[in-house]
C-alpha cells in the first residue's frame, strides 16, 4: 500500500508506475483504492463510477478498469455535502458527520472488493487517501491505515520534496503512527527531487538512522509528465509557437472532468485558458462551459461573475460556445431540480443559448459511448456521468447520433453553439480536428490522448524502475540493489 504524507504527494503516479513496471514484466496486477474523493471520475466498461486515478492505474496494468478497483467513491457537491457511491452506485448525499457514522458499513464494502480482486489478481497496488496522519480521521479510518490494518498489507510512504520540508513530513507522519502501524511501513519513496542526488545523502542517513527505515528510492522530478490528474486542476500556461486558437474555460466551483480538456491542454495548436473568479476571460475563439457537480449552484456563479455577458458578446464577434454535461444544461432554458438531487428543490433560468429544458432525477447515468457527429462528419467516443434528462425542441439538430441510435446533445441553428453529454469529446483524434475545426482553426489536427497516456506511463516506469529499489519491495521479481 502506497500512502502519502500529504495530498498530491505522488501516491497516484507511483502507484500507476508500479503497474507498468510490473506489467511489463506480465505480473497479473490490478490497482485498488478503498476510498477516493474527487469530482474527475471514469466510467467502467459495465457502467460504473469510479475515480480518474483508478482508471489510469487499470490502464498503467493493461486491463479494464472495474468498480472493486474503487469501491467508496465521494463526489462532494458542497462544502459540506458529499454524493456516497458505492461499488460504481450512487447510494446517497451525506454530510461528514453522516459519513462518519456510515464508515463501518462501507468498510464492508470495502473489504469484499478486496477480497474479489485478489481472487482475479496475483498482485495489489493499493492507494491510501491524504495522509494517515490525521488524528481527527483515524476513528473508523477506511482509507489509510484503517484499510492496512484490516488487510494485512506491508506500506511505505511518499512524500513530495518539491514542496519543501520533506524529512518533518516523513519522519512527523511516522511519529503519529501507533506502535503496529509503524511496525507495518516497509519504508520511505521522495519524490520530485531535482538536482544533485549527492546533495541529499546525509539528509537520507539521517532519516534512516532517525526512523530505522529505509528509504526505498528517489524519484526525480519528471517535467511536463502528462497523465490524468485526479483532482487537481492544471491551471498554468505552456508558451506553445504554434497556438493560434484560443479555448476559455471558466473554472466554476464545483468543475468536475475537467481531464475533458487535458488534450487541449497538450494539443500544440491550442492555447488553453482557465478563468476562475475575478479574472478576466482572455479574447477567445471557444468558450467552454465544464461539467459541474452541482449545476445549478455553478450556474448561478456563472451569472453572478458577469459571464452571461462574456458569452453574449463573444457570439457576437463570432466565436463559438461549447457545452459538456452540465455545462450543456447551463445552456438550455431552464434547468429543473424538483427532488432537490444536487441542491435545494427548485428551477432555474438557464442562459438561453440552445433549445434545450432539464429536469435533473434521482438516477444517474453511466455509461460509455461512441457514435457520429452529424455536423461534423466526424466519429466520437466518450463517456457519460449525469443526473437527469434533457429535452430537445423539435427541429433542432442534435449534436451526435451514438451507435445504439440515441441522439444527443443540440447544435444552435446558427451553428455557433453545442452541446454534449459526452465527457471525452476531445480524446478521439478525428473529434479533436472535427471540433477544433469547427471552433475556427485552419488545417487543425487530432490528437491521440491514449496514445500519450501510454508513452508517458511507459516513461514513469522506466523512471522507476531506474531509481527505486524494487528488489526490496518485490523480492520475487527484481533483485535487491
Amino acid at each position: 500500500m502506497v500512502q502519502g504524507t500529504t495530498s498530491d504527494a505522488g501516491k497516484s503516479v507511483l502507484v500507476a508506475g508500479l503497474c507498468r513496471v510490473l506489467s511489463r514484466k506480465g505480473i497479473n496486477v490490478a490497482p485498488f483504492k478503498p476510498q477516493n474523493m474527487a469530482l474527475n471520475s471514469a466510467v467502467t466498461p459495465q457502467g460504473g463510477e469510479i475515480g480518474r486515478a483508478q482508471a489510469l492505474q487499470a490502464a498503467a496494468a493493461g486491463i479494464d478498469p472495474h468498480t472493486d478497483m474503487n469501491p467508496v467513491l465521494l463526489k462532494p457537491s458542497s462544502d459540506k455535502i458529499a454524493q456516497v457511491i458505492l461499488n460504481g452506485k450512487p447510494l446517497q448525499d451525506m454530510d461528514a458527520v453522516d459519513y462518519h457514522r456510515y464508515k463501518r458499513l462501507a468498510m464492508d464494502t470495502v473489504m469484499n472488493a478486496w477480497q474479489r480482486l485478489q481472487q482475479r489478481h496475483d498482485v495489489l497496488l493499493v492507494e491510501g487517501a491524504g495522509s494517515p496522519a490525521e488524528i481527527n480521521l483515524r476513528d473508523r479510518d477506511i482509507a489509510n491505515m484503517g484499510f492496512a490494518e484490516a488487510a494485512d498489507v506491508p506500506v511505505i510512504i511518499v512524500a513530495d520534496i518539491d514542496r519543501g520540508g520533506v524529512f518533518a513530513h516523513l519522519t512527523g507522519t511516522l511519529a503519529l503512527l501507533s506502535a503496529s502501524e509503524q511496525a507495518r511501513v516497509r519504508g520511505f519513496v521522495i519524490n520530485r527531487f531535482r538536482g544533485d542526488i549527492t546533495l541529499l545523502e546525509s539528509g537520507l542517513q539521517w532519516l534512516q538512522q532517525r526512523t530505522g527505515k529505509p528509504v526505498l528510492g528517489v524519484i526525480p522530478y519528471l517535467h511536463n509528465l502528462q497523465l490524468d490528474a485526479e483532482d487537481a486542476l492544471e491551471s498554468g500556461q505552456v508558451e506553445k509557437e504554434e497556438a493560434h486558437l484560443q479555448v476559455v474555460v471558466p473554472v466554476l466551483p464545483r468543475i468536475s472532468n475537467h481531464t475533458d480538456f487535458d488534450s487541449l491542454r497538450l494539443h500544440p495548436q491550442v492555447a488553453l485558458h482557465y478563468v476562475g473568479e475575478q479574472q478576466v476571460p482572455p479574447p477567445a475563439d471557444l468558450i467552454i462551459l465544464p461539467g459541474s457537480k452541482n449545476v445549478r449552484e455553478d450556474l448561478r456563479w456563472l451569472q453572478d461573475n458577469g459571464w452571461v455577458e462574456v458569452l453574449l458578446r463573444h457570439l457576437r464577434y463570432g466565436g463559438k460556445v461549447l457545452g459538456i454535461c452540465g455545462g450543456m444544461q447551463m445552456l438550455g432554458r431552464t434547468v429543473a431540480d424538483p427532488q432537490g438531487i444536487e441542491s435545494a428543490a427548485g428551477c432555474s433560468a438557464g442562459l438561453g443559448l440552445l433549445p434545450l429544458d432539464t429536469e435533473l432525477l434521482a438516477g444517474k447515468t453511466l455509461r460509455q459511448a461512441s457514435g457520429q457527429i452529424p455536423a461534423l462528419g466526424s466519429p466520437l467516443t466518450g463517456y457519460e456521468i449525469h443526473c437527469g434528462q434533457t429535452r430537445r425542441d423539435a427541429g433542432t439538430a442534435c449534436f451526435a447520433i451514438l451507435d445504439e441510435g440515441r441522439e444527443d446533445g443540440a447544435i444552435s441553428s446558427d451553428n455557433q453553439v453545442a452541446g454534449s453529454y459526452l465527457h471525452g469529446l476531445f480524446d478521439h483524434p478525428d473529434a479533436c480536428r472535427a471540433l477544433l475545426t469547427w471552433a475556427g482553426l485552419e488545417q487543425a489536427r487530432g490528437i491521440d490522448r491514449a496514445a500519450i497516456r501510454e508513452r508517458e506511463l511507459d516513461r514513469l516506469a522506466d523512471s522507476l524502475e531506474q531509481h527505486l529499489d524494487l528488489g526490496q519491495l518485490f523480492p520475487q521479481w527484481f533483485r535487491a540493489a
